[in-house]
């Protein structure tokens, strides 16, 4: 079952008024020539894939259900119209008032599917007047959630499949609704979890966990700090604070360098209060010297009262070597109280301290965790913020939606830019997939059109370049349209956050890593069928002026 039950989008601003007032006016326009109700198809897709890759991940398409299913225009919608329309007839606001997206059928790409570029991810046939008045929303619902989802896909690949990838950009989202949609959208890209704790409350599959900031730790100066009452240090009978010190003086910390003691205070207290999760930020001040040191102490004492600290957070500095570092003195202390080094039957608490991950933050992106893993770096899990939820390396996707048929008969866009001129007609895409199980490429075919078969020879062209072709023998055919919205409602069941993270997840392991690798990847094709693209070629000639020169 998904998290939320109703039909109503997760966020109450997506209703009919989300939308650019050309919308209005041209439903407006439709309905006073008594067009509104003549069928129209629409297609929504994007030209170009995000980041300078070769995919994009689909994704908002269950908000974009929510959205047709509760699509009613209220009183007060209504009465502000009127003030954008003073010069409507009454009828069109009638018209209005009566509207819902019963008349509406959809076809879409299955949420969490790997795309590309011309693939309508949308089909939408209805009333244009109707039609017309879900472009904005659409796109609005399809864009960012597509955008966030294929940059938290890329990060997944880049950062390895066993490393865990947290998302803390609420921050420095842009807006409440950005951040709670990035956080969303970041874990069905493969993200394991979220800061975000609104998210983690609307999105029940949603893990939500963090750390601790460095106010904490300077709010903090010395070991006076630390409880008053004495039985407030105290977990299982082991007093947290007076353990580690001992520890301390074990491990010849006392040695050389002084630690910082109001750190050491915060590390201890916040361990007492959150004894199974504790997580220890390290470099406010410095993570050789003294952080590192500290953790160590705590997460020893802990262990002795039958708890395991989790790990360290290093949010500055060089993570490579620093993470390298950390890993070096868990691994060192263990392996030393293993040999007996600190004192006979103390081994049992070195596995502790190997489980001990490392989780580095500090604006990581793409670029980042792909140095990151090249030279060798021992993070176990990064915390990764701005670079996610924004999408700095691009803020937008692109999408559009494009009118392909009126009146049953196909129409078409002209653009002295080849990559903007549409193509016309209702269209299904169909996945062909080679003998040795690759994606071969994506084909496009008129939707009133038989699938290609498994085994026939098919021609497959380019659809703005004759010289393009190639057949294709395909020993799989996958249709990646199935309808998803009709009569009012959904059809078939909404599938949870989890489930989407997972078919994301299995979709990205099908496509060939020349078309995922990060430097220099291979485009994927989308061609038409031999039938349309000998109509395209005609429509083209049909409604391309010939320019006179004189």
């Amino acid at each position: 079952m998904a998290a939320m039950t109703t039909s109503q989008p997760t966020n109450p601003l997506v209703g009919p008024l989300l939308t650019d007032f050309y919308q209005i006016s041209m439903a407006y326009s439709y309905w006073r020539h008594k067009r509104h109700e003549v069928e129209g198809v629409f297609e929504l897709y994007f030209r170009q894939n995000p980041f300078g890759g070769e995919f994009t991940v689909f994704a908002g398409l269950d908000e974009c259900i929510r959205y047709l299913e509760s699509f009613r225009v209220t009183d007060t919608d209504i009465a502000y119209l009127r003030t954008l329309l003073p010069r409507a007839e009454p009828g069109f606001f009638d018209w209005l008032r009566a509207l819902d997206a019963s008349d509406v059928t959809v076809h879409a790409v299955r949420e969490g599917t790997v795309v590309f570029p011309k693939c309508p991810l949308l089909r939408v046939h209805g009333p244009i007047g109707l039609a017309q008045l879900l472009e904005t929303s659409l796109l609005n619902l399809v864009n960012f959630a597509s955008l966030v989802t294929t940059n938290a896909a890329r990060m997944r690949l880049a950062a390895g499949p066993d490393c865990r990838l947290l998302e803390f950009g609420l921050r420095r989202a842009q807006g409440p609704d950005g951040g709670v949609s990035a956080s969303r959208y970041a874990f069905v890209g493969g993200f394991d979890g979220t800061s975000n704790v609104l998210a983690g409350k609307i999105f029940r599959d949603l893990p939500v966990s963090g750390t601790h900031g460095h106010s904490y730790v300077q709010a903090h100066r010395s070991r006076e700090d630390l409880p008053a009452i004495a039985a407030d240090c105290i977990l299982n009978g082991v007093d947290i604070a007076e353990a580690a010190l001992q520890w301390r003086g074990e491990l010849g910390y006392e040695e050389g360098a002084a630690l910082h003691e109001g750190e050491f205070a915060a590390f201890v207290s916040y361990a007492l209060a959150n004894p199974t999760t504790f997580v220890a930020l390290v470099d406010t001040y410095s993570v050789l010297d003294t952080g590192l040191r500290n953790f160590v102490t705590v997460a020893l004492a802990l262990a002795e009262a039958g708890f395991e600290a989790k790990g360290v957070r290093i949010d500055s500095g060089d993570l490579a070597y620093l993470s390298k570092e950390a890993r070096q003195l868990f691994d060192r202390t263990a392996d030393d109280l293993d040999a007996g080094t600190y004192g006979a039957g103390r081994g049992s608490l070195a596995e502790s301290l190997r489980k001990c991950y490392v989780v580095a933050s500090n604006d990581i992106n793409e670029r980042v965790l792909l140095s990151l893993r090249d030279q060798g770096a021992k993070v176990d899990a990064y915390g990764i913020g701005t670079h996610l939820v924004t999408c700095q390396a691009q803020p937008a996707l692109g999408c559009v939606y494009k009118l392909v048929e009126i009146s049953g008969e196909p129409c078409l866009k002209l653009s002295q830019e080849p990559g903007k001129t549409t193509i016309p007609g209702a269209k299904a895409c169909y996945r062909l997939v080679g003998a040795r199980g690759q994606m071969l490429l994506d084909l496009l075919v008129p939707a009133a059109h038989a699938a290609p078969e498994v085994g026939e020879r098919v021609l497959c062209r380019h659809p703005f370049d004759s010289s393009k072709r190639a057949y294709v023998t395909p020993s799989r055919v996958l249709e990646l349209h199935a309808p998803v919205f009709e009569g009012g409602r959904r059809v078939g069941a909404s599938e949870n956050l989890r489930e989407l993270r997972a078919y994301c997840q299995r979709q990205l392991g099908e496509v060939r890593e020349d078309v995922l690798r990060p430097l220099n990847p291979t485009p994927y094709k989308t061609s038409v069928s031999a039938e349309l693209f000998s109509f395209l070629q005609d429509a083209l000639q049909r409604h391309q002026p010939i320019t006179e020169l004189t």
